[in-house]
């Protein structure tokens, strides 16, 4: 037996007016669903329910893609173990996507579903790549019927839009209305029944069968507003769609509600109480972030553009997120830059580049343009600033020029790995490095030569090392980035080259050379063969990008700081890494490499806490006892005396069975990175020794330590830095201790309370 469902009327409707708490009322049943969010109960941050915001009509609930979701049960009544069947069902419903996904095996971002893929059964009202949409129906006898918004009706970003879906099986029609129009119709055979997916709840925000990342993520999971959803167990007509949208315009006085961008972007305020997530390193609002990349000073402002997924803290979709500073220390959140779009220059992503001048001295963007359905699926993509000071002074609005400037070619680099263009410009033009390989052999950096910045020529190799002698250098290179370091002692011009290696065999470190730039071959030649590294952490110092800072004449580098933690944590955190502290590099007098964080940071600087010069390792720890703090900057200079591995230990808790050991090994000329007690999280994955080598050439030990929450960067003696993360499961892991093994002498040290700059 069978039971048919034909009175027409309200089945379920949302009013999302709650404005607060962690259930939604659906007001025909009168139930209280419950609002599902990953900080409805948090680990690491306080909880808080799910974000409510201004709506169509009153209030509207914000959905953050990956967390945000309402499952409704339905009571099936009494059906003798048969299916029920809808002769007709209507959806109306306000939507303000935040972003768009891309779709993963051909799925959709659902907005309300209630469906089984494999009986064909039940509906789905969701969003596709570029705002596309669709209605879609299993009918009586396994008929799966789809029907989709038309070219130029996709659902724009951040603002409101009202969707109407309405399938007439006795008619045999189904339709599409767009902000109470018309929009799309499909015939079906007249008598047709939608048949219901029993054993299935109603799910708002995420798709019955989602696709599953890193065992963790659900795929297809809206990310935006939505308010007054409807759903009707009957055929809307055309006069009811549009009276319902006049309804919402009336009360506005006659015009589309307006969203305000503030309402629907991605909040920090929920991550600031994070016990692990740094505050004064730079961040994104929230979710995922990779490399930072495409410094640029305009106009009296600092411009840093950042691998991004909007969607949450996991690699995926690959947008450019945006900050601005007036320091390089205090950024501001300015919406996403660089999205994929539903063209044939970037529909999969828009991956790392870098920025630099047009002729005219306004910025521009060169990025790794992703399509798919292009071999290779990389190539270098240009988009330009609509600035003008009264229009667009933050650099808000890109536009990308239509076809991409340079096309991987077979026999130039390792095909169909062709990405990260960093760009500069002098007085003969443009100059640009990929980031690539050798066929057959190891990485390389290609160089291309423009007289206009549009047409470019090949000029071979810039530089590619030996990867028989080096094979940790990888097959491929990514993230080249090259800068002027100045003349030497004997007047010889001097240049950086930083590289990222990746692939089979490779150390996914940054490494570095210093050398000559031969321009008439546009080559690099390098002053020692084996590349030296920055940082001798692990992993946690990466994805370089550099600018000349006009202001100062600097070298400045960014890096990406990466977690060190699983999907879970990740997924439950609602956060994935941050960069690094911004650092100066310099020739130094000796000819080595300068690193230092830049003399900005000072300004983060609140109250000193400590400050004494020539104590014993004793008397240093009778006066660090009252010192605690996970947001410090540190100052140390240790003699060693009769130690041959000295340092000090943070976020130590008082009985010391959590701690992390930053030292020097006198014998093995090492800077280490002691993790073996750094947290007894059953979870956190943070363990082990860390570090690399250090000449100190017979100098005391100097330490800058930035402690940042989960964030450890420690400079030594200007030459070499260990980025790592430390998770402690104890909130009182706090404190500091001097360590060695023997008795050295703490000739000076200072510390400092760190403020947030957010």
């Amino acid at each position: 037996m069978s039971k048919i469902i034909d009175n027409h009327g309200l089945m379920m409707y949302w009013a999302f007016d709650e404005g607060a708490g962690a259930s939604a009322l659906e007001s025909v049943s009168q139930v209280e669903d419950d609002i599902q969010y990953v900080f409805n109960q948090a680990e690491f941050t306080e909880p808080c329910p799910p974000q409510w915001r201004q709506g169509a009509m009153g209030n509207g609930l914000l959905f953050d893609g990956y967390s945000t979701y309402i499952a409704h049960p339905v009571n099936e009544g009494d059906t003798n173990g048969g299916p029920q069947y809808l002769s007709s069902l209507s959806i109306g419903v306000w939507v303000a996507p935040r972003s768009y996904e891309w779709g993963e095996g051909g799925k959709l971002a659902a907005l309300v579903n209630r469906y089984n893929v494999d009986r064909k059964q039940g509906y789905l009202l969701g969003m596709f790549r570029h705002g596309s949409w669709s209605f879609q129906v299993g009918l009586e006898g396994g008929d799966w019927k789809e029907l989709w918004s038309p070219e130029g009706y996709e659902l724009p970003k951040n603002e409101w839009s009202y969707v109407n879906a309405v399938f007439d099986g006795e008619q045999g029609e189904i339709k599409l209305y767009l902000n109470g129009s018309e929009i799309a119709s499909a015939d079906l055979p007249r008598g047709s029944r939608l048949a219901e997916a029993a054993d299935t709840d109603v799910l708002i925000g995420k798709n019955n069968h989602s696709t599953l990342l890193a065992e963790v993520y659900s795929l297809h999971m809206f990310s935006g507003m939505l308010d007054e959803l409807k759903i009707y167990n009957g055929a809307l007509s055309a006069e009811e769609v549009a009276a319902s949208y006049r309804q919402v315009l009336d009360s506005h006085g006659g015009v589309q509600p307006q969203l305000k961008y503030d309402d629907i972007k991605l909040d920090r305020t929920p991550l600031l109480a994070d016990r692990h997530r740094p505050q004064y390193h730079v961040s994104p609002p929230a979710h995922w972030m990779n490399e930072p990349h495409a410094p640029i000073y305009f106009d009296g402002q600092y411009h840093l553009f950042y691998q991004h997924n909007p969607l949450g803290p996991f690699f995926h979709q690959i947008h450019w997120g945006h900050w601005v500073s007036k320091d390089l220390v205090h950024w501001r959140d300015l919406p996403v830059a660089l999205a994929p779009e539903k063209d044939q220059l970037s529909p999969d992503g828009a991956w790392s580049g870098s920025a630099t001048y047009d002729a005219d001295g306004l910025p521009v963007l060169f990025f790794t343009a992703a399509n798919d359905s292009a071999s290779p699926n990389q190539s270098v993509a240009l988009a330009r600033s609509t600035y003008s000071r009264d229009k667009d002074p933050d650099l808000v609005q890109w536009v990308k020029h239509p076809e991409p400037l340079i096309v991987q070619k077979k026999g130039i680099g390792a095909f169909g790995d062709f990405r990260d263009p960093f760009v500069w410009k002098d007085d003969d033009g443009w100059y640009a490095l990929v980031g690539s390989g050798i066929e057959g052999g190891g990485g390389a950096a290609l160089a291309f030569a423009s007289q206009d910045m549009l047409n470019w020529t090949y000029k071979g190799p810039f530089f590619e090392a030996d990867i028989q002698k080096f094979p940790y250098l990888g097959p491929i290179w990514e993230l080249p980035v090259f800068l002027p370091l100045g003349s030497d002692k004997q007047g010889v011009s001097k240049y950086l080259l930083l590289v990222s290696p990746v692939g089979k065999g490779a150390d996914v470190e940054v490494f570095y050379w210093m050398g000559q730039l031969d321009k008439q071959n546009l080559s690099f030649l390098p002053d020692q063969e084996e590349p030296q590294l920055i940082d001798v952490g692990d992993f946690h110092f990466t994805g370089p990008s550099g600018m000349v800072d006009p202001k100062t004449g600097r070298n400045i580098v960014f890096t990406i700081a990466q977690g060190d933690r699983t999907s879970e944590l990740e997924y439950k955190s609602g956060w994935a890494h941050n960069g690094g502290l911004p650092l100066s590099v310099y020739l130094r007098d000796d000819g080595r490499l300068g690193i230092e964080p830049i003399q900005e940071l000072q300004s983060l600087r609140g109250t000193k806490r400590l400050s004494f010069q020539d104590k014993s390792l004793a008397e240093a720890n009778v006066l660090l006892g009252d010192v605690q703090g996970d947001m410090l900057e540190i100052q140390l200079e240790i003699k060693p005396g009769s130690a041959t591995q000295f340092g000090i230990k943070v976020r130590k808790s008082p009985d010391g069975e959590e701690e992390t050991l930053l030292y020097y090994d006198l014998n093995q000329t090492m800077l280490l990175a002691d993790r073996t007690k750094t947290t007894q999280h059953p979870g956190e994955k943070c363990s082990g020794v860390q570090g690399g080598k250090l000449e100190l050439l017979g100098e005391n030990l100097k330490l800058h330590i930035y402690l940042d929450r989960s964030m450890v960067e420690a400079y030594a003696n200007g030459l070499k830095s260990l980025t790592t993360r430390v998770y402690p499961s104890r909130k009182d892991a706090l404190g500091l201790e001097i360590w060695g093994d023997g008795e050295p002498l703490v000739k000076s040290m200072e510390i400092w309370d760190m403020q947030s700059i957010w």
